[in-house]
C-alpha cells in the first residue's frame, strides 16, 4: 500500500501564494503520476495539476499560468506552487497518486486526507 501525505493549506489573502507538498510513502515499483484535485462546497472534484515520472505536466485551464507542479522522484514526494490566488480557488486540496507494486503490476491509486486551502480578504 501506498500512504499519501499533504500539506501546506491555510488561509491566505486573494493574490498571495501557498505551496502544498504531497508525500508517499510505502511498498511500490514505481509512482507513474502524481496529482492535485480540489473540491468546492457544492461542487464535484477536479482536476488541478498532474505530473508525470518524467515530468510532463497537465494543468486545469483556470490555473494555468498561475500554479505549478512540481516533483522530486527521489522524495516520492510532489509541490503545487499557487500563485496570484482568487476566492474561487478556496477548497479542499487532495494529493492523488497513481503506483505500480510490481513492474507489470497494475495501476493503483491512493488519495490523501486532503487540506483545506482557504483564500478570502
Amino acid at each position: 500500500q501506498v500512504h499519501v501525505v499533504e500539506s501546506g493549506g491555510g488561509l491566505v489573502q486573494p493574490g498571495e501564494s501557498l505551496r502544498l507538498s504531497c508525500a508517499a510513502s510505502g511498498n511500490f515499483y514505481s509512482i507513474n503520476v502524481m496529482g492535485w484535485y480540489r473540491q468546492a462546497p457544492g461542487k464535484e472534484r477536479e482536476l488541478v495539476a498532474d505530473i508525470i515520472k518524467g515530468g510532463t505536466t497537465n494543468y486545469a485551464d483556470s490555473v494555468k499560468g498561475r500554479f505549478t507542479i512540481s516533483r522530486d522522484n527521489a522524495k516520492n514526494t510532489a509541490y503545487l506552487q499557487m500563485n496570484s490566488l482568487k476566492p474561487e480557488d478556496t477548497a479542499v486540496y487532495s494529493c492523488n497518486v497513481k503506483w505500480r507494486v510490481g513492474i507489470f503490476g497494475q495501476l493503483t491509486t491512493s488519495w490523501g486526507q486532503g487540506t483545506q486551502v482557504t483564500v478570502s480578504s
